[in-house]
């Protein structure tokens, strides 16, 4: 799989990852034999990074990657997780004695003494301008409780402002075919600064896989269904914000893309694959066939000139008015 550099990080990895969040069961019941599968899944088909939070399954995620990293000790993952959710979401929560209490936690659960990477998973928009928040996570660092820190962010103009920050090593956020707004200035100014760019959402909740229409029902405990308008968290996490029916649209309008010898999913992967900026994207993935196909993207060809100009002219014709100027 193609390596890709996290500069302030010091560590390379394969441009396709893992996003973990489903492996907490907070949408959809995954097992846990079927949660180690996948990672093994995704370590045996090249990947090395893995994203989770302390809050996917109040801690399971991380406590079944702990139980494979434990296993396989040799797959060479970097284990990106994030903190900040386990309170209500005010400023003055983001304090130096949290995230030590939290970072702590997050150790346990993963069996490691040293956090590969924590993420401030998407405060409130005052903690990115608080010099005491990165302060605190610069201590992190020195005390060798963590390796390096990130920002999860909502929207560019947060991205932005992590960027300028000189410890920020990683930036995530949502990028996919049905939200570009990140192409603009959050890639190149990321690049320029030397910080990483971790794409999640890829497939907009599933949206981008082509599996789902108007009819297709969630389970109850399926954010794509009590957060169908952003019911409990931010609604661009869900469908990536865009209304059902406009983005069944817009996925229809590029099945026709996918083409032979690849899915849908695969094509809409690899578009996130070819942005300028991007070092790894975390799909997601429910099974061991799902995690194998989703790696595959890397050895894809990129994408045509010409497709690259339909998934612009959907976005723009159909998306754009819906969530451009929202994040």
């Amino acid at each position: 799989m193609q390596q890709r550099t996290l500069p302030r990080l010091g560590r390379h990895v394969g441009v396709v990852g893992l996003g973990a969040w489903q492996l907490g069961a907070d949408w959809g019941r995954v097992d846990e034999a079927d949660a180690l599968a996948v990672l093994a899944a995704a370590a045996d088909s090249g990947v090395t990074f893995v994203d989770t939070a302390d809050v996917y399954g109040d801690g399971r995620s991380e406590q079944l990657i702990g139980r494979f990293l434990r296993s396989r000790p040799d797959a060479g993952l970097t284990v990106a997780t994030k903190m900040g959710r386990r309170v209500e979401q005010r400023p003055e929560a983001y304090t130096a004695e949290n995230f030590q209490a939290w970072t702590d936690r997050s150790r346990a659960n993963l069996g490691v003494d040293t956090l590969d990477l924590v993420q401030l998973h998407c405060p409130p928009t005052a903690v990115f301008g608080d010099d005491r928040v990165f302060d605190a996570l610069d201590d992190l660092v020195a005390t060798g409780r963590i390796a390096g820190y990130g920002v999860s962010v909502e929207t560019c103009d947060q991205a932005l402002t992590a960027i300028a920050r000189p410890g920020v090593a990683s930036v995530q956020i949502i990028l996919n075919a049905l939200r570009l707004k990140p192409l603009e200035r959050v890639l190149p100014a990321a690049s320029a600064a030397g910080v990483g760019i971790i794409a999640r959402v890829p497939l907009a909740s599933g949206l981008l896989s082509g599996r789902y229409d108007e009819h297709t029902t969630f389970p109850a405990d399926d954010h794509r269904t009590f957060n169908r308008h952003g019911e409990s968290f931010d609604v661009g996490e869900t469908f990536s914000g865009v209304d059902l029916d406009t983005g069944l649209a817009a996925v229809r309008r590029l099945a026709p893309l996918a083409g032979t010898g690849r899915t849908l999913a695969q094509f809409a992967l690899r578009w996130v694959v070819d942005q300028p900026g991007v070092t790894v994207v975390i799909p997601g993935a429910r099974d061991a066939d799902q995690a194998r196909r989703n790696a595959a993207t890397a050895g894809l060809p990129p994408l045509s000139t010409e497709e690259l100009a339909i998934v612009r002219h959907t976005y723009d014709e159909l998306v754009r008015p819906q969530v451009h100027d929202r994040w």
